[in-house]
């Protein structure tokens, strides 16, 4: 599979985020047995044992695109939202690097769309790392009328967002690497780090402990 993978992206290769091998090891590409009709267009191939396989080479696309996109929002504006375990860290790493607003754990109701909570919030742009998860977060931002990015997987719907990242939303890997992304090239487009710097901490410590 690797070796597939490789071969399609190939001469390309260079003009990815991160090089292909370490998109692999994060298992980004790894979907689930399930695929909906909104994730369809995102799939590279699928496995003998009925696994959905991502294209690696559009979930690099379409990061390339979200940060870009992000980039011009306040980033005190930009609410980040994760349900999932895993997503906690990560996200509260990507928010620390960039300035924007998170949500983990539980997502209280209201948040987005009643001013009366003490907790009230008036995002620009949400970005969910679950579409399942983050539901109520998703449901409000579609009622208040502003963009949502959001990772999603291959048994994800899509209703209500506005810019999807085809991903392994479930993975502890997988979303250190999204989210560590993220982060370095928003910094980029704002020009707070050079436009080839990394960030100065590895993947690694993105990556919600075991």
């Amino acid at each position: 599979m690797k070796e597939a993978l490789l071969s399609e992206v190939g001469k390309k290769e260079i003009e990815l985020l991160v090089p292909l091998e370490k998109y692999l090891a994060s298992g980004i590409h790894i979907g689930t047995y399930v695929c909906t009709e909104f994730m369809k267009p995102f799939v590279y191939r699928v496995r003998s044992d009925g696994l959905y396989i991502l294209d690696a080479k559009k979930t690099d696309e379409r990061l390339r695109i979200a940060a870009k996109f992000l980039a011009k929002f306040d980033p005190t504006k930009i609410a980040v939202v994760s349900a999932r375990l895993y997503g906690k860290k990560p996200v509260l790493k990507f928010c620390e690097y960039v300035g924007c607003k998170p949500y983990v754990d539980r997502f209280l109701p209201g948040i987005f769309t009643n001013p009366s909570l003490d907790v009230y919030f008036e995002p620009e742009v949400v970005v969910i790392t679950d579409p399942r998860a983050d539901k109520q977060a998703l449901k409000e931002a579609a009622e208040i009328g502003i963009p949502v990015v959001a990772l999603a997987d291959t048994d994800n719907k899509t209703e209500f967002v506005d810019l999807v990242i085809p991903a392994n939303n479930k993975g502890r890997k997988s979303l250190a690497i999204i989210y560590w992304i993220l982060a370095r090239e928003i910094l980029r487009y704002i020009e707070k780090i050079p436009p080839k710097a990394d960030l100065p901490e590895p993947v690694s410590e993105f990556e919600a402990s075991l």
